[in-house]
């Protein structure tokens, strides 16, 4: 069941139909720069946007102090053996939560973090921080349904193409995204994220019954978006998501 809380479902059904622009820098990004984030969020509120996808309690916390949107928030935390990398921790959920995030974004696949799957923490989450929003990523059905189960608010396919299992994969899973929004648009809201690069890409996913989109790459990292046209160019002789699917830092 949906939450019965009025403030989240306020801000949730501010949502409708809506898109959620990702404001995210890394530090080896050709476009880094601590304004960076603030200023993507300022575009996109401009634009009209819903809402701000952002990452790091620090870049979270400017993008509040200037936009007046709301955020999901998430801290990408990279640690060596597990490719679990969003808000790994409850430690990283109470810090994103406490920079302004009125949503808080985890990992809820079956990827493995010190012997646990991913999918654990958002119980302890949801005892930790009652006030906060949940946004469970995901990557296929079977764990978007027991995100559901375990109380998440939001779930999206956020994952899908960057786990083990998909990470061959390129374009979205609009089949299995619809099967998601059949079944378990009654319980949670069901957001869409992922390999979304077009606005006749995000329209589809309203269509198939997605409460809002996010569009991350698309819009707000340039660099990607010039990679995908010189891949095409050049044959895709380098893929750009080899790139992207690159652990910052490392």
């Amino acid at each position: 069941m949906k939450t019965t809380d009025s403030r989240k479902r306020k801000l949730l059904e501010s949502f409708r139909n809506g898109l959620i622009v990702s404001c995210q820098v890394q530090p080896d990004d050709p476009i880094y720069s601590e304004e960076m984030p603030v200023k993507m969020a300022q575009a996109a509120q401009w634009g009209g946007a819903v809402g701000i996808r952002a990452n790091t309690p620090e870049q979270i916390r400017a993008i509040k102090s200037q936009v007046d949107l709301p955020v999901i928030g998430l801290y990408k935390i990279w640690t060596p053996g597990t490719d679990v990398f969003i808000t790994p921790t409850l430690e990283a959920a109470r810090e994103v939560f406490a920079a302004g995030a009125e949503i808080v974004a985890l990992d809820c696949t079956d990827q493995l973090i010190d012997g646990r799957p991913a999918w654990e923490l958002l119980p302890q989450v949801k005892e930790a921080l009652p006030e906060a929003i949940l946004f469970a990523d995901v990557s296929n059905y079977e764990e978007a349904r027991r995100a559901v189960d375990l109380g998440a608010d939001i779930v999206g396919p956020t994952l899908y193409g960057y786990t083990e299992q998909t990470k061959h994969i390129e374009e979205p899973n609009l089949r299995e995204f619809a099967r998601m929004c059949r079944d378990l648009r009654d319980e949670a809201y069901l957001i869409m994220e992922g390999h979304i690069y077009t606005p006749e890409d995000a329209v589809k996913c309203l269509y198939l019954g997605a409460h809002a989109v996010v569009v991350g790459s698309a819009i707000t990292r340039p660099h990607y978006t010039t990679k995908r046209f010189t891949d095409l160019i050049s044959g895709y002789r380098k893929n750009w998501r080899e790139d992207e699917l690159a652990r910052h830092g490392e």
